[in-house]
């Protein structure tokens, strides 16, 4: 486990609502949702977690449905609520990963970048194995 997904734990330990994705995991929930019309109940479920975490971030380049999904994801949380987003991909090339719509991606990134606390971590991965 890692530290921002052990916020996480600590965060229903607190009596907190928390959900966590990783992003591809993330859009296909999405996808389900559209294809079974509940998808504004998903959003609206979203918008009110307390705490969403999002991993792995920029592992692949959004599609056009996809960066206007997450767009309204944001949107709906920005200012209210608290979102943590982790990526292997520096914040300065985040826009490439939004390419297809960049008046999308300058929204995105405007609530996402401008608002944020920054943790940069460095070091090992946690996930070599140990000996």
């Amino acid at each position: 486990m890692n530290r921002f997904t052990q916020l996480g734990y600590h965060a229903c330990l607190m009596g907190q609502k928390v959900a966590y994705f990783n992003i591809q995991k993330l859009f296909e929930t999405i996808t389900l949702h559209r294809v079974e019309a509940t998808l504004s109940k998903f959003f609206q479920k979203m918008a009110n977690m307390d705490l969403l975490i999002i991993d792995d971030f920029g592992v692949k380049v959004m599609d056009g449905q996809q960066l206007l999904d997450f767009m309204e994801l944001i949107e709906d949380r920005h200012g209210r609520k608290a979102t943590i987003i982790m990526s292997q991909l520096a914040v300065a090339d985040w826009y490439n990963v939004m390419l297809s719509n960049t008046t999308a991606a300058d929204a995105i990134l405007d609530r996402m970048v401008h608002t944020a606390y920054r943790f940069e971590l460095k070091g090992d991965t946690m996930r070599k194995t140990k000996n």
